[in-house]
């Protein structure tokens, strides 16, 4: 009878850890975007950095959850985006093409990395394959809505944010490879030992 109670308590922590990720993961990527330096219509922040590390590290469900929840809370008004804004106009704005495209990239990086072993090669070709697409929803949304023209859009959305957007999928992988682990050795863990 311990036994089953003990096996019940595993089960019931297993099927509660992830959604306690995607919930620290939301609250991240609400921190990042507090880590903001306005530069134009698209300020650079940390909240791709988190979205990228949670498709690496939550796969693509979680990844997905957790992304979910950060923008629900924006647009239901809670201040996580950018300049401690929120509401749904910020997704009509220039920057809602980057915040939609979370969803899409973070669900992109997170299956290409789960069910393999982690290798930080596919990491990082997940992570720069993310971040593309991430600058195609947002550089696309950007241009339609500004008017402006790809180039431009392209100068704006894009350019100046490359360097920093390396230094970002280089730091993503490493703090992958030192993450993971942990979790495994976590969910590896029987509750109550």
């Amino acid at each position: 009878m311990e036994e089953s109670k003990s096996t019940t308590t595993a089960v019931q922590a297993a099927s509660l850890r992830p959604m306690v990720l995607a919930a620290l993961f939301a609250a991240l990527t609400a921190v990042g975007a507090y880590i903001a330096v306005p530069i134009g219509p698209v300020p650079i922040v940390l909240q791709n950095f988190f979205v990228l590390l949670a498709g690496i590290l939550l796969g693509s469900r979680w990844g997905l959850i957790a992304v979910g929840i950060y923008l629900l809370a924006g647009a239901v008004g809670l201040p996580v985006f950018a300049g401690g804004t929120g509401g749904l106009a910020r997704f009509a704005g220039p920057t809602g093409g980057f915040l939609l495209g979370y969803l899409p990239v973070v669900f992109l990086v997170g299956k290409i990395v789960e069910g393999r072993p982690p290798r930080l090669w596919r990491d990082v070709a997940a992570l720069v394959l993310g971040s593309l697409l991430l600058y195609l929803c947002g550089v696309s949304w950007l241009k339609m809505v500004t008017g402006m023209s790809l180039s431009k859009a392209i100068a704006a959305g894009m350019l100046p944010f490359l360097p920093g957007d390396g230094l970002k999928i280089a730091a993503a992988a490493l703090a992958a490879r030192s993450i993971r682990p942990l979790l495994q050795r976590e969910a590896a863990v029987p509750a109550g030992s």
